[in-house]
């Protein structure tokens, strides 16, 4: 769990009323840390301002049996693949981009923080069975080709949701020239297509990372199974893609959606056509999808040869190492030097501008301007909260060349830069060693382990925090039909979990539920008027922000519906996404489709999460329609829920609408949640 997803895990664990967690589980802190001015400076920040969410986790770690990796030590994802993850494992993890560990072998999850309470508890942890897509890789990386091209080009090709209730799993004789953190950055980009997870079969650079990591035992252990870790000769697919590795090209994707892919070279010429702007404010490099010392190295590499030209970085140039084994690696190794002299700023071990804790200062809020990273998402207002900088994904590698032109207009393959001998100059193609020669240095220990018995130990949350609330139960179904929902937001478009619950300045309030339940649908749009936060209340006829109309709504004993279009809830697997609607009165979410995560964590709290049969049904529904849900009582898997829509005119239309609920999932709805059922089954109160 990492810190922002921890905080209501943990408080959902502690009221199951169970005594310690009953499989190995750890918190990381890395979300809570906002960039400002640098590493230390930001770190120390961090540690007084989250001072007590930190004791929470800390204490709420050491009562009940869980690790705890304290603030500096290091993005989740990193950590997991350095210390934990190893072929063969089946991981969950409360943060959607936990298939990071695939690049281990791993067979590694994103999930709701419901789900992994399930685990703790010893409960069963369900899946509806995948699919298997097929990734077949052959020939070799080469120049300014990375391993994160493999996937940006793979997100081209299926889309954001073209991996939905599937695996993805790389084989083919191309996986042999990747190297372990490599294969990493593929799988962790898989989140981004709405794969389950994605995975790589056990070969000799992964026997390398172990080895290097300290876990040679690991490694010798898995090459003698490495057969049962590798695909079976004549697999089937559901589906196959097939990529040669030689032709191959980088791959520039955005802006505002991770699977716009534009080759490099045609990048420029797609920037002016649709009227993005060209100039870049700002280059990032790092995050859990790209931080490892073999990106950091061979981004040295392009910073050395620009700088021995006389060039530096053009615009601010800001990089996240991985964790602190990386940081303390890349520093005595001269990597970080390197990369501050050519104009870098060294940030803290945490996720920062990746998911919006960045306190920006450059550019205004609602300027047009450009960003590219080596992150894995770029949804709108994702990095700054502004929903008009145009954020581009990219490697690494293209970041650092895109940093000393400052405009996207720029192929380091065959443009060429001026030095500042006014000879001009091509960038030679960038190079790094995949693993340190020297071994990895850990750096400081930053990990607490739990006691054997924390029985005796206490878990304090003040009744006036402002950052944590104790839970209360929700409301258990009265066992009658949904009658005369009001529409709180038809959503128009988009609508991932940042729609729903943003991110950025609300992590501060993710172990309190009332108060981060102000950001509801912050940044969705209303199909009614077009508009953002603004929502007609249909007892009073105002219009106001959408938690104070919800707040209303459940004052009044209201019930309420939200409506949304394709992929919906597609992105983080933030579970505030399904919690706060459950919080504020909704009892049911229609969709034409919906992601993964998402659609698992509003059954998870007790909604009904709903597909219209007929897609197009969406548009018989209008914003002030009642909505009835009828023969509830024989709600049953496989079978179609009924749904009345009363128009204002009087006018009642009958539509289907199906779920994807099985038997023990509907329990979870007439219990009120899957944490009351938990409870019902157990008998703690």
């Amino acid at each position: 769990m990492q810190d922002a997803t921890a905080q209501m895990a943990m408080l959902q664990f502690i009221s199951s009323g169970l005594p310690r967690v009953a499989v190995p589980s750890t918190i990381h802190c890395d979300h809570l840390i906002e960039a400002q001015v640098g590493g230390v400076e930001d770190l120390k920040r961090a540690k007084s301002q989250n001072e007590e969410v930190y004791a929470f986790l800390r204490s709420a770690g050491a009562k009940y049996g869980v690790g705890f990796w304290h603030p500096g030590s290091g993005i989740i994802h990193q950590i997991i693949l350095e210390n934990y993850a190893f072929p063969g494992l089946l991981m969950i993890g409360t943060d959607s981009h936990t298939p990071n560990g695939g690049g281990l072998g791993g067979l590694c999850i994103g999930v709701g923080g419901a789900d992994a309470v399930d685990v703790m508890a010893d409960i069963p942890w369900e899946l509806k069975c995948p699919k298997v897509i097929g990734v077949r890789l052959t020939g070799g990386l080469k120049g300014w080709t990375s391993s994160k091209d493999v996937i940006l080009k793979v997100a081209g090709i299926l889309t954001v949701k073209g991996g939905t209730g599937a695996i993805i799993e790389y084989h083919g004789p191309g996986i042999d020239n990747i190297s372990c953190t490599g294969m990493g950055t593929i799988c962790n980009m898989g989140a981004e297509i709405g794969a389950t997870t994605s995975v790589f079969p056990y070969n000799k650079r992964m026997y390398d990372f172990l080895k290097a990591t300290l876990r040679e035992d690991i490694a010798k252990e898995a090459m003698k199974y490495q057969s049962l870790l590798t695909p079976d000769e004549g697999a089937k697919y559901d589906q196959l893609i097939e990529l040669d590795l030689n032709t191959l090209e980088p791959h520039v994707n955005g802006p505002f959606t991770p699977d716009l892919a534009h080759p490099i070279n045609k990048l420029g010429e797609a920037a002016k056509k649709n009227g993005w702007p060209m100039d870049i404010k700002v280059s990032l490099i790092g995050s859990c999808t790209n931080a490892s010392y073999e990106d950091m190295s061979r981004c040295a590499s392009i910073a050395k040869e620009a700088m021995a030209h006389g060039l530096k970085s053009s615009t601010p140039f800001n990089v996240t190492p991985g964790s602190e084994q990386i940081r303390a690696t890349i520093e005595r190794d001269g990597i970080a030097q390197t990369l501050r002299e050519f104009g870098g700023t060294v940030l803290a071990n945490a996720c920062g501008p990746c998911i919006g804790q960045w306190n920006r200062k450059d550019v205004k809020m609602g300027e047009k301007n450009t960003i590219v990273n080596s992150y894995n998402r770029n949804f709108t207002g994702r990095n700054d909260a502004n929903p008009a900088t145009h954020a581009f994904v990219t490697s690494p590698e293209l970041v650092t060349a895109l940093a000393i032109k400052g405009t996207l207009a720029f192929d380091p393959r065959s443009d060429t830069l001026t030095g500042s001998d006014g000879k001009p100059f091509k960038l030679r193609d960038p190079f790094g060693d995949e693993l340190p020669t020297k071994g990895f240095d850990p750096g400081v220990d930053t990990y607490q382990p739990p006691p054997k018995d924390g029985s005796s130990l206490s878990v304090d949350v003040d009744p006036k925090s402002q950052r944590l609330q104790l839970l209360e139960p929700f409301d258990v179904w009265d066992k009658k039909d949904i009658k005369d929902m009001v529409v709180l937001i038809k959503v128009k478009g988009k609508c991932t979990t940042d729609h729903i619950s943003a991110a950025g300045p609300w992590l501060k309030f993710r172990g309190h539920l009332d108060n981060i339940s102000n950001n509801l649908f912050l940044t969705a749009t209303n199909a009614e008027n077009g508009e953002m936060n603004k929502v007609k209340n249909q007892l009073t006829g105002q219009y106001g922000p959408v938690n104070e109309v919800a707040r209303a709504y459940k004052a009044a004993g209201v019930p309420w519906v939200a409506v949304g279009d394709e992929n919906y809830g597609e992105g983080s697997s933030r579970e505030h996404a399904a919690l706060e609607p459950r919080h504020l009165g909704g009892r049911a979410i229609i969709v034409k489709s919906f992601a993964r995560i998402h659609e698992t964590n509003l059954k998870k709290q007790g909604l009904l999460p709903l597909t219209f049969a007929n897609p197009s049904d969406y548009d018989k529904i209008q914003p002030n329609d009642r909505i009835s849900l009828v023969g509830l009582k024989d709600l049953a898997p496989g079978k179609p829920v009924t749904a009345q829509i009363k128009h204002a005119d009087g006018k009642v239309e009958e539509i289907k609408l199906n779920h994807s609920m099985n038997e023990q999932q509907i329990t979870w709805f007439q219990a009120g949640s899957a944490l009351n059922r938990m409870k019902q089954i157990s008998g703690n109160k």
